[in-house]
């Protein structure tokens, strides 16, 4: 029986990961002829061609993309062992790095963590704001356990990962209370060249709530772009516009911060996913946030 060599699947995975021998090899601070010769010798061990050349750039082969989906599931595994280790006494400190994605609801992150934190051992959470397609690929690089977002990402360089919905519900559009009440009236005719506060081109929330508006008919005016769900608080309490979030957290934004409801986007809802690299995680944290979805 011929043993694998899981040097020379690493230098494979990090190649496909980085998109090409160049930019792995720099990485690795190999020669990319180093680089080349580990992952030929993994290739002949295999019996099967894992990159296709297509004129200066590199392709996995079908081969390439089954061997990178076992690869990604062995380094995942292999990342977590020192931690699990590390962590097998009851008394351990657990480490949880969460990677948020910029535009969702604190709240609402809050309480999908509530259940790795409240496991009957002391949890040191290390979360990390930022643009969802960075977080993923933070994950896929092993910095990250799991990532909160509003949508399933794909990984860079032909990775994957596991998608987990948590929840899901109802959004609105949200105010100062003199701007919600001027809208509310003939809702949601009342948005036709109303000013919004809106995610950045291109974010899944912004999609959908544009797809809302058109399907009605409506044109409103962006009177902002904003991914940071506190700043875009902040600014419609100012009177600048009114902004979509999920009802759920409808009582922090009435009770703590004064804003008002201008109406119910029927039909629209605000998804929380889940992202890891393998299907059933082994840290304890991730699994329990897991386990209330």
């Amino acid at each position: 029986m011929s043993w694998l060599n899981y040097h020379h699947l690493q230098y494979f995975w990090r190649v496909a990961h980085a998109g090409g021998l160049t930019a792995a090899a720099r990485e690795l601070r190999l020669a990319p002829s180093t680089v080349s010769a580990q992952i030929q010798a993994l290739e002949a061990q295999l019996g099967v061609q894992l990159f296709l050349r297509r004129g200066r750039r590199l392709e996995l082969s079908p081969a390439g993309r089954a061997a990178l989906a076992q690869a990604d599931q062995i380094f995942a595994l292999g990342h977590e062992l020192p931690r699990l280790v590390a962590d097998a006494g009851a008394e351990a400190e657990l480490h949880l790095r969460v990677g948020v994605a910029d535009v969702l609801p604190r709240l609402l992150v809050a309480r999908a963590l509530q259940p790795a934190l409240s496991l009957p051992r002391r949890v040191h959470l290390r979360c990390r704001q930022g643009r969802p397609e960075r977080l993923a690929a933070e994950l896929a690089q092993h910095e990250l356990d799991v990532v909160l977002t509003d949508a399933p990402l794909p990984l860079s360089g032909g990775g994957r990962h596991h998608a987990h919905p948590l929840s899901a519900g109802p959004l609105a559009l949200y105010a100062a209370p003199a701007v919600a009440a001027r809208l509310a009236e003939g809702f949601p005719g009342s948005l036709d060249g109303a000013p919004l506060l809106v995610p950045a081109e291109g974010a899944r929330a912004r999609r959908g709530l544009e797809d809302w508006l058109a399907a009605r008919g409506l044109r409103p005016v962006v009177a902002a772009e904003v991914d940071d769900s506190a700043l875009v608080k902040a600014l419609a309490a100012t009177g600048l516009g009114a902004f979509a979030m999920p009802t759920a957290v409808e009582a922090e934004l009435v009770g703590r911060l004064g804003l008002a409801r201008v109406g119910l986007l029927d039909g629209l809802e605000d998804r929380l996913y889940a992202l890891t690299l393998s299907r059933r995680p082994s840290h304890p944290g991730v699994r329990a946030l897991l386990a209330s979805a």
